[in-house]
């Protein structure tokens, strides 16, 4: 029998499951889009609403789906309901507030680079703040070169104007992204990883549904397609955060932050693809190359001191 551990610890596993999340966010970009159109959403109550229902919804499925294949009902340990209201506030709640109200304030390709940030946070803050894993230079370049490969394919879309209900809480949602990501490594160390998803998402999912209503927000359209729009906006959320949960527990960071950095190019090409944007292919290509050699360079030698044999 295949040990957990050795499983998720596997390179060619890594690789694939973390490839699916980075897919099925990339492809949240662009069916958020479509999903506002068919529930005819308008202003940063609808926007938070439509957000906390999505939340809700995925952590519903995930309990129901982890309680099926665990062939019982996942419920948290007494001790872990600190941790569940604390992963839901940084994953969900806060997070996604800045992310919605940042993203009606600043365009889609500069939020999606922005966002990426939270990949240099992501390590920053399991090295320095959590004490997870040691800082490297060659983590650095390798997080240096992914990011070029997102300037790169945002190299059209570029400005240099900033405002803190934009650009800032796009940036403050990025660190909330980041400083989840260690907690969910902290804690997944007591607790099933998928029961801390399935009820930080509910929790998150209707914090940010009660702040839609109470900024006035409403849901007035509903349609069969938009049901099935939501339904896999919950199944992207679900699944693929269960996945980066189980592979944070099993893995450093660092070691699968840096697959963040192809969400905006699986979102420039799928919303390309969906909603007939415009896309540069050579440029898509030439990012992709510089992004797989930057998680190249951090799962190969990433381990590497920054000083000496012992990194002293």
């Amino acid at each position: 029998m295949i040990q957990k551990d050795k499983f998720f610890q596997n390179k060619g596993i890594v690789l694939l499951l973390a490839f699916l999340c980075s897919f099925l966010w990339g492809s949240a970009f662009p069916t958020i889009k479509i999903g506002y159109f068919a529930f005819a959403v308008q202003g940063t109550g609808s926007t938070l609403l439509f957000a906390g229902v999505r939340f809700t919804l995925a952590g519903v499925l995930v309990l129901f789906i982890g309680s099926f294949l665990q062939r019982r009902v996942l419920f948290p340990k007494k001790s872990s309901w600190g941790k569940v209201g604390l992963l839901s506030l940084a994953q969900t709640g806060v997070q996604y507030l800045f992310f919605y109200i940042g993203l009606s304030n600043c365009s889609g390709v500069k939020s999606s680079l922005l966002f990426t940030v939270n990949v240099f946070f992501s390590i920053l803050v399991a090295c320095f703040l959590f004490r997870q894993e040691r800082f490297t230079l060659m983590k650095a370049v390798g997080c240096l070169i992914g990011f070029f490969g997102v300037l790169v394919i945002n190299f059209d879309g570029l400005d240099a104007s900033f405002s803190l209900f934009g650009e800032g809480f796009i940036l403050l949602a990025a660190f909330s992204s980041a400083v989840s990501s260690s907690l969910i490594k902290l804690f997944s160390k007591d607790e099933d990883p998928v029961a801390l998803c399935a009820y930080q998402f509910v929790c998150g999912g209707a914090l940010l549904a009660l702040v839609g209503l109470a900024l006035g927000g409403t849901l007035t359209v509903w349609t069969g397609k938009g049901v099935l729009i939501l339904i896999y906006l919950a199944l992207v959320s679900s699944v693929a955060y269960t996945l980066w949960g189980v592979l944070l527990q099993y893995n450093k960071p660092s070691t699968i932050a840096l697959f963040g950095f192809l969400n905006p190019a699986f979102g420039m090409i799928l919303s390309a693809w969906w909603l007939s944007e415009e896309a540069n292919v050579l440029l898509c290509l030439i990012a992709l190359s510089f992004i797989a050699l930057g998680i190249w360079i951090v799962n190969r030698y990433g381990e590497r001191p920054l000083f000496g044999k012992n990194g002293e």
